[in-house]
């Protein structure tokens, strides 16, 4: 009886260790890097397809990425998720739930963890009360009116509580609690106290984790709910990475961190908040500022630092709070120091080669979360650290505008430089540097090779078809750049006295982009019955430019017109220069009322037209026709007044604009053999 007695007791205690490290926080001595894959809007670059399609890109360089929340919402127009509807559905606005599980699944085969966005401070409804009905696992989900806190939608301009108003007039009841924390007007903040509302929760992140497959959560405005709570639901999914917005200073993130018992991380906005300030003043010595979840070896474990995200980015119609200068500096101090860096999307997109070369050099020093640093230098025009590992200084990060004046002692190698920032590995390392990270190229390319390491005379020695380098392999000294002019694995090491040691790899794909660039034209008229319209604007934009010449809403007026089967079309021509490349488009009135709903990702000759039926803000409808008469239209285009010779591909791309006259052997000069469509008529080469 006692031996089965200790047998129990060993099982219950197998069982409490499997789940404490199955819901630890954030992992001790943390090595690895995050990537916020998605700024304001991104609903083109960041669709779960696209996404996919970088994956080995992105896995070379990153361990993590945060994705926007994946469930449907109720509005039929794009959104971010932060109104979420449904948790069992995810269907969303950037992709379909298929192409999302084809997403995480690719990542997770190459080493890449995805992070869902889980947003349960609140929940939107149809109407004022009627939260979905859904059924998963033959259980069916169903939020309740008690679920919504007492205190809900609460205006203090009238000391006003409207929910609870609503709910008298309509005779429903409210939880009995108030809200735990701060509250989240225009949707029913949740009582997390209800067992109804812990019940859904937990199955939604268990559904999350287990059956769609992320690795981690980033909680929203963990402010609106208590940090327990936080606990209890990492504990029923067992994650392993947890990270919540705690959007205030640094004394309320801790207290926020200690309620859910060190079983999530959070944002270090202060750290965010000392770099902003740095650049925006000109004065490098506030990276010094303490107040920050980094700098406390107590609490840099649970740090998840950042420069920019998707609240406080300049964006189209808000300034938000961003960096508004140097943002290779402050990505380069990001990346180099304790904590667990987060970078975020729209400066992997622009800076991504410097910022994959900055990675490569956390990674070879070894810095982790819970690594410890030393100040170095700290004046208005220049502040370095160096940072540790086990207790040796492995490498040293100066940023500022007099950074170009700065050196740390000869026990350092200058490995990275760029606009107000640099890099140095400590020689102690004994490897070797290459400034070019593994990943796609899109072209050939020059890696520079650099040996680090105290011998003077270290030479180098490398291979290209991924055997491993010996020391009669190709010798290169140190600082020599050498060519990949195709994919390739590198290999390369240190030859000291006839011998190889400290040999690193690098994996480079080169995808060439053979695009060229083409003309499409965009075709829009106003359909029949549609009363109201008597001029045409476009208003267009998209990640790859094309805003229209008049910058101001609602875009450029069209007066250009075609006669196309018998109706007149307004028209515009817009050259697009690469694969990824689309225009996005609302077409409108006089000063822009009427207008249509938003038409995106155009990367084709396309005819639109404007349908009489208005979306439910007040947006007219539009038809896509290209589909079904392109080539017809096309076949019977007619210029309105005496125009050049034009040249297309049968589906509807503009080739070439000749001058009047120009004759139709002409025309099809040096164009490969096929059928065109030149001014109307169909011709074969």
């Amino acid at each position: 009886m006692k031996h089965f007695t200790k047998i129990l007791i060993a099982v219950a205690l197998i069982t409490l260790c499997s789940q404490s490290v199955g819901a630890q926080g954030w992992p001790e001595n943390y090595g690895g890097v995050m990537l916020q894959g998605f700024y304001w809007d991104s609903f083109s670059q960041s669709k779960w397809t696209k996404l996919e399609s970088q994956a080995d890109d992105l896995a070379a360089t990153f361990s993590l990425i945060w994705i926007p929340q994946s469930g449907k919402c109720l509005e039929s127009n794009k959104v971010m998720g932060y109104t979420p509807y449904y948790y069992f559905n995810q269907n969303s606005s950037f992709g379909t739930e298929q192409e999302l599980r084809s997403m995480i699944r690719t990542f997770k085969a190459k080493g890449l963890g995805t992070v869902a966005d889980v947003v349960i401070n609140h929940h939107n409804t149809m109407g004022w009360w009627t939260f979905p009905a859904e059924e998963y696992n033959g259980v069916t989900y169903q939020f309740q009116t008690t679920d919504i806190v007492n205190n809900d939608d609460y205006d203090p301009s009238t000391n006003r509580y409207l929910t609870r108003e609503q709910a008298q007039k309509d005779g429903v009841t409210l939880s009995s609690n108030i809200d735990e924390g701060e509250g989240w007007g225009g949707m029913r903040d949740l009582d997390h106290k209800s067992e109804n509302v812990q019940k859904i929760v937990k199955a939604y992140v268990k559904y999350l984790k287990d059956d769609l497959g992320y690795t981690g959560f980033r909680y929203d405005m963990v402010k609106g709910f208590g940090g327990s709570h936080v606990a209890d639901y990492n504990d029923a999914a067992g994650i392993e990475y947890s990270v919540g917005e705690c959007w205030d200073g640094n004394g309320v993130i801790k207290n926020w961190i200690d309620a859910t018992g060190k079983k999530s991380a959070a944002f270090d906005f202060q750290f965010r908040y000392n770099v902003r300030d740095a650049i925006n003043n000109k004065d490098w010595r506030r990276l010094n500022s303490t107040n920050n979840l980094m700098h406390d070896p107590t609490y840099n474990r649970y740090a998840v630092t950042f420069v920019e995200n998707h609240d406080t980015e300049k964006r189209a119609g808000s300034e938000q709070d961003p960096i508004r200068r140097d943002t290779l500096a402050a990505n380069a101090y990001l990346i180099a120091m304790p904590g667990t860096p987060c970078v975020f999307y729209t400066h992997w997109l622009a800076y991504k080669n410097e910022i994959k070369a900055m990675v490569d050099a956390r990674k070879t020093a070894g810095i982790t979360n819970t690594s410890s640093f030393l100040n170095l230098k700290s004046e208005a025009g220049c502040y370095a650290n160096a940072v540790k590992v086990g207790g040796e200084s492995k490498m040293v990060v100066a940023v500022g505008n007099n950074v170009a004046s700065f050196t740390p002692s000869s026990a350092y190698t200058l490995v990275l430089s760029g606009y107000h920032y640099r890099y140095f590995l400590a020689k102690s390392l004994e490897t070797v540097w290459a400034d070019r990270s593994s990943g796609v190229y899109n072209d050939a390319f020059k890696v520079k090779l650099t040996a680090v390491s105290n011998t003077s005379d270290a030479q180098l020695v490398y291979t290209t078809d991924g055997t491993t380098p010996t020391a009669s392999s190709r010798k290169v000294a140190s600082g020599t750049d050498i060519d990949i002019e195709e994919s390739c694995t590198l290999k390369v090491g240190l030859l000291i006295s006839g011998s190889v040691s400290g040999i690193i790899e690098r994996n480079y794909t080169i995808k060439k982009n053979n695009f060229e660039p083409k003309t499409i034209t965009v075709y829009c008229r106003v359909g029949d019955g549609v009363t109201g319209w008597t001029s045409m604007n476009y208003w267009t934009w998209s990640d790859f430019g094309h805003t229209p010449t008049n910058t101001s809403w609602p875009g450029d007026r069209i007066t250009d017109t075609k006669q196309v089967d018998g109706k007149t079309w307004y028209y515009k021509d817009f050259t697009l220069t690469s694969e990824d490349d689309y225009v996005n488009f609302v077409f409108s009135n006089g000063n822009g009322s009427p207008q249509s709903v938003d038409v995106e990702n155009v990367n084709a000759t396309k005819f639109f037209v404007i349908r009489n039926e208005k979306n439910a803000q007040g947006h007219y409808l539009i038809d896509d026709v290209s589909s079904a008469s392109s080539v017809e239209c096309i076949n019977t285009v007619t210029d309105n007044q005496s125009s050049p010779l034009n040249v297309y591909t049968t589906d509807g791309r503009l080739l070439r604009c000749l001058p009047a006259g120009t004759s139709e052997s002409d025309a099809l000069n040096s164009l490969p053999r096929g059928m065109y469509i030149v001014n109307g008529k169909k011709l074969v080469k």
